[in-house]
């Protein structure tokens, strides 16, 4: 759940099933919970770090999807190596799972660093209860969503209250918004730095206890994920409504910067892809569908060229296609950029394969490449298409 203006009741605030928020997820570590989403891969979850402080590495992950519940073990989790829980700087996490469902979303990275001003969406299972009076953790967590902009770069904030702030966020790590009910006195940005928004009216809300690791999404893409609250004041503001750190009107909120963090984000997921290849002689093109369950299909993307300037991040744009094969039968669309980083001369964009045990024809589906940015095709070229062949097991008549 999140905080919201009006009753968190209110048809605006649902997330429940089949709305687009099914990658959002329940994520239970040592007796505590918070939040997590599904990345793009779907294999492995972004959310907080702090979840696991002093409980571990070990996690189970709910999901809720149009198929029901399904509760998952994770396989591996993996905090960021500079992840700080004094200053709440790094505070973020990677879960895997063997396979998630079919039937959840799955979300790509937003990936510039423009969010300031951009209104998103949050998304979470923690603490319900309204801004007039804060959160209350009572009840079963529910799927909730509200909205929220953007309004600052946390060390902005830092720049200007000094020692009145009593933790120093990394630079560009974290987004600031605050919670406003319309009112220039409970604008706690406004009041504190000079960022001065009124809210967005009854759809506004803010992240509370449980939120922990949800995203924040800007154009249904992960922009941020819910990090920490906080009550300030300075000199004669004090915009919080009751003066306590219970995600109520006049507080604001932080999200670790998921543009900032995409490099260390896609790299480890890559870094565990199973039987990825690493040479073009290595790719198939061709794969044996399966009776059940989701398999891997990989498409290799290689730069020949020469960098300009070696700390250049290059960049295509991709999407499938449907051949013979559907999109959400036969295998899962995917839509996205990849980034190849600097010493990074090639990378795969993985695509799941979605088996069943009906008698059918081979099928086909297309990887279209465009966009290239730091690089080109060749002269002409405006982009680059891959097939790939799903090979039916099962008898086809």
């Amino acid at each position: 759940m999140v905080t919201t203006t009006a009753a968190s009741t209110d048809s605006r605030y649902q997330a429940g099933t089949g709305l687009g928020y099914d990658a959002v997820v329940r994520i239970s570590a040592g007796g505590y919970y918070g939040t997590g989403v599904l990345l793009y891969d779907g294999r492995a979850l972004l959310t907080a770090a702090h979840l696991f402080d002093g409980v571990g590495t070990s996690a189970q992950v709910s999901f809720e999807t149009r198929s029901g519940l399904q509760k998952l073990d994770a396989t591996r989790v993996l905090l960021h190596p500079q992840y700080d829980s004094v200053d709440g700087n790094h505070d973020l996490a990677l879960i895997w799972l063997n396979r998630a469902p079919a039937a959840a979303d799955r979300y790509n990275l937003y990936r510039d660093a423009d969010e300031v001003g951009k209104d998103m969406v949050l998304v979470g299972y923690g603490a319900s209860g309204t801004g007039a009076v804060g959160a209350s953790s009572s009840g079963t967590p529910t799927r909730l969503m509200a909205s929220n902009r953007f309004d600052a770069e946390a060390e902005d904030l830092k720049a200007v209250l000094g020692t009145g702030m009593a933790w120093t966020p990394a630079t560009g790590s974290q987004l600031l918004a605050d919670f406003d009910n319309g009112q220039s006195a409970r604008d706690a940005l406004g009041q504190l730095m000079g960022r001065t928004h009124l809210g967005l009216g009854l759809s506004e809300g803010l992240i509370a206890q449980g939120d922990s690791g949800g995203p924040a999404l800007i154009a249904g893409q992960i922009a941020g994920i819910a990090s920490y609250t906080a009550s300030l004041s300075s000199g004669s503001s004090s915009p919080d409504v009751d003066s306590f750190s219970n995600s109520s009107f006049g507080e604001l909120a932080a999200w670790q910067r998921v543009s900032f963090y995409q490099q260390w984000i896609d790299q480890s997921l890559r870094s565990q892809y199973p039987n990825a290849p690493s040479r073009p002689e290595q790719v198939e093109k061709s794969l044996v569908e399966g009776d059940s369950g989701i398999s891997y299909t990989y498409f290799l993307l290689q730069f020949t060229g020469v960098r300009s300037d070696p700390d250049q991040i290059l960049s295509v744009d991709y999407t499938t296609r449907d051949g013979s094969a559907q999109a959400g039968s036969d295998y899962l669309a995917v839509s996205g950029r990849l980034n190849l980083y600097p010493n990074e001369q090639q990378a795969v964009i993985p695509v799941e394969i979605l088996g069943d045990s009906l008698a059918e024809a081979d099928e086909t589906f297309y990887l279209d490449v465009f966009n290239p940015v730091g690089g080109s095709f060749g002269a002409g070229v405006i982009k680059l298409t891959a097939m790939r062949t799903i090979l039916d097991d099962d008898g086809w008549i």
